[in-house]
């Protein structure tokens, strides 16, 4: 096999943390000697050993002289942890081959400097863009201290995300639904606006089993969400943030705090969150990523404010027609196609009877 199949199996052995490691990075680790895997494993919870540590303790070999292919830089310092590149000097493995550089100021090169010299030989780069794509979101949050931002709606082939009296259930197929409850795993937070509470009731929680609920976020400026919907009937077990304006009624705050909610104030001038504002308080939070489940209203309004990182969209091959029918953006939208938001290479993929677009927001 080749170094770039080897590390196509740590990238797999990684995607098993997903969901469970936030705000760490996901990592997988492969040990490999005389062309044989002899242990592999990846970092399954934010605060328990990294992937290269398992994979060393639990493999049963002689690992003197063996490979580990690695998918991200593995870090250099104390942290919840012991640090890895102690762990791969002490083992005897004699060559590194590693996906990803890892851009926090702790590691960022150190790691595979350290490696070298005690001796060892680091090959970087392998499979770079795969790892890269792992972790996104970590790198954007290390690097900003603001979650990285997904933007997601489903719409029909002739661009609505309901019908004229509202309706849209459902646009996008089951296996699309599927794949959402997977980034909703996957992602440490979730979004969305009070129009959508208010008309849908959503519970915006993962229906994968076993899957982890995220942080729920919603927009609500002058704090209307009602204390009968599902959002705040489930605060008490769920974690839900309220994010409102300096013009909300301070008497529905207690409220809120007594249902089991927590209230984040924004201040602006129009009466909105502050969507800037509240990125940089999630942050604070460690909350590093964020699946945006909006409707037209917010949809525009993160655009606006240039939180928005990456965009999924949903097509369903279905026509719904109709001027009132609302769109995946509204607002009062921007004023040319020069000032429009450039996106980047769109990714394909077919999902049931739907096609989901991906593009990084430029």
């Amino acid at each position: 096999m080749t170094a770039e199949e080897y590390m196509k199996i740590a990238v797999a052995e990684a995607k098993k943390g997903m969901g469970y490691v936030s705000p760490n990075p996901m990592v997988g680790a492969v040990i490999v000697k005389n062309n044989e895997i002899i242990s592999k494993d990846y970092h399954h919870r934010y605060g328990e050993f990294h992937a290269e540590r398992n994979a060393i303790l639990n493999c049963n070999e002689d690992m003197t002289g063996a490979e580990i292919y690695v998918t991200l830089e593995p870090c250099c310092h104390h942290g919840k942890t012991p640090p890895c590149t102690q762990a791969i000097i002490d083992s005897g493995i004699r060559k590194v081959y590693i996906g990803s550089d890892d851009p926090n100021p702790l590691v960022a090169g150190k790691g595979a400097s350290l490696l070298r010299e005690n001796g060892i030989e680091v090959i970087t780069g392998v499979l770079k863009e795969e790892c890269d794509r792992l972790n996104k979101p970590f790198f954007h949050y290390i690097t900003n201290k603001t979650p990285y931002v997904v933007m997601k709606y489903a719409m029909t082939a002739d661009g609505k995300i309901a019908s004229y009296t509202g309706k849209s259930k459902w646009i996008s197929g089951e296996k699309s639904r599927l794949n959402v409850h997977r980034d909703r795993l996957r992602y440490t937070g979730i979004m969305a606006g009070i129009n959508t509470v208010l008309k849908d009731d959503p519970m915006l929680t993962c229906r994968l089993e076993n899957g982890r609920n995220p942080v729920r976020i919603i927009c609500d400026s002058t704090l209307r969400i009602p204390l009968d919907s599902n959002i705040m009937k489930t605060a008490g077990e769920i974690p839900t943030i309220i994010a409102c304006s300096n013009r909300a009624e301070l008497a529905r705050v207690a409220a809120l705090k007594k249902a089991g909610a927590e209230v984040i104030y924004t201040f602006s001038d129009d009466g909105h969150v502050d969507l800037k504002e509240l990125m940089q308080e999630l942050g604070e939070k460690k909350i590093d990523s964020i699946l945006l489940e909006g409707g037209g209203e917010l949809n525009f309004s993160a655009l606006n404010s240039g939180i928005v990182n990456h965009i999924q969209i949903y097509i369903s091959p279905k026509i719904l027609g109709g001027k009132a029918a609302p769109s995946p953006v509204g607002g009062i939208g921007f004023d040319s196609p020069d000032s429009a938001v450039k996106l980047g290479s769109l990714e394909m993929t077919a999902i049931g009877e739907d096609v989901l677009i991906e593009c990084e927001v430029l």
